[in-house]
């Protein structure tokens, strides 16, 4: 296996040559301009050779103390501290971000050193959420694609079989379709909500008939609840405009109609509510489905998260991931209540400007 190289790191001199040099000639100075004063009342030139060499000692003395004082200084608030920053760097840049460094005063005490500590640690938590969340990801995908892949290996290795009936070809063909189907679903998601996050989809927002749009977004699901016999409600206004990107909410909408059909019972209920203020669009799905609890609301808007293991095959948990995106690039928000076993509502809230509210178009 081959060796890595050493990483050189450095190392402040034990005493500093420089520092000890300079001392000593502003002190030797300081003296001498010190005897030009003092000549005037004294003669210094009686004064014995070896009392000069004393003084010189001394001198020599006193700055090589001056010198270990301030390297003791520097090495004690900056120079320990900078090493310990240099081999925490060193620790986070091999992939470790459990890293801390303490900072060296209390807060009311801060210095820019202790500054420049606090927003390291700060960078070292976000770059190990960064981490977690890629390495979430990738793990999530993974499942995702090797669950349909899986389906779609199974059904055609039995459709080789040579004693099917054509019925049970059809089954298994049904199957690998629908495999297919989910898998281009959980790509295209990905790839839209991947774009989305990198601004690389800009909103182009238009005027339109928001009541409009809900309405035919709704008539999409028309088999569904017809198949599955749920009760679909809906109260909307005649009109509402709303400047917007109409493609982008449009994924919204029916994401939020896709899992109120997909988890309401046959016989339940699911409504659409649409009502205006002068300051904004309120937009509510609510159903009579299995409902959810606490801890599941409280991550449903994170990516491909499922919380109720039953329903994982009923989607890849990146609809409402994506649904939280757009509504945040368009200025809106969106909220989430729920009772287990009595069903769900999902409330969008649009801001509307000024004469584009139920108004004429």
């Amino acid at each position: 296996m081959k060796k890595k190289p050493a990483v050189r790191r450095m190392r402040a001199q034990y005493f500093p040559a420089v520092v000890f040099v300079l001392s000593f000639f502003v002190m030797a100075t300081l003296t001498t301009i010190q005897n030009y004063i003092l000549g005037a009342h004294i003669d210094y030139t009686a004064i014995p050779p070896h009392s000069m060499i004393a003084i010189v000692v001394y001198w020599i003395s006193v700055s090589a103390a001056f010198t270990l004082l301030i390297h003791w200084q520097i090495k004690r608030n900056y120079d320990q501290p900078m090493q310990t920053l240099a081999k925490a760097t060193e620790d986070v840049a091999s992939g470790d971000f459990s890293v801390y460094v303490r900072p060296l005063h209390t807060a009311d005490k801060a210095d820019y050193l202790d500054v420049m500590i606090m927003d390291f640690n700060k960078m070292v938590e976000e770059l190990g959420s960064i981490e977690t969340l890629k390495t979430e990801f990738f793990s999530n995908v993974s499942h995702e694609i090797k669950t349909p892949l899986s389906v779609v290996q199974n059904n055609a290795e039995l459709l080789q079989g040579d004693r099917l009936t054509e019925r049970q070809r059809k089954e298994y063909a049904a199957s690998i379709i629908q495999a297919t189907k989910k898998l281009s679903g959980l790509i295209t998601n990905i790839l839209k909500l991947n774009r989305l996050e990198q601004q690389k989809i800009q909103p182009a927002p238009e005027r339109y008939d928001l009541c409009a749009q809900l309405s035919e977004c709704a008539l999409q699901f028309e088999e569904i609840w017809e198949e599955k016999e749920i009760a679909f409600e809906a109260d909307l206004e005649d009109c509402a405009r709303i400047v917007a990107d109409e493609s982008l909410l449009e994924l919204v909408w029916n994401n939020l109609l896709s899992n109120a059909m997909k988890f309401t019972g046959k016989g339940g209920t699911v409504t659409l509510t649409q009502t205006s203020t002068a300051d904004e669009i309120i937009v509510s799905v609510a159903d009579t489905g299995c409902g959810m609890s606490e801890e599941t609301l409280r991550h449903i808007f994170d990516k491909f998260y499922q919380g109720d293991a039953s329903r994982a095959t009923e989607g890849n948990g990146l609809g409402l991931a994506l649904s939280l995106r757009v509504l945040q690039l368009s200025g809106g928000t969106i909220t989430a209540k729920s009772v287990p076993g009595e069903g769900s509502a999902f409330t969008v809230r649009l801001p509307a400007r000024k004469g584009e509210v139920n108004d004429d178009l």
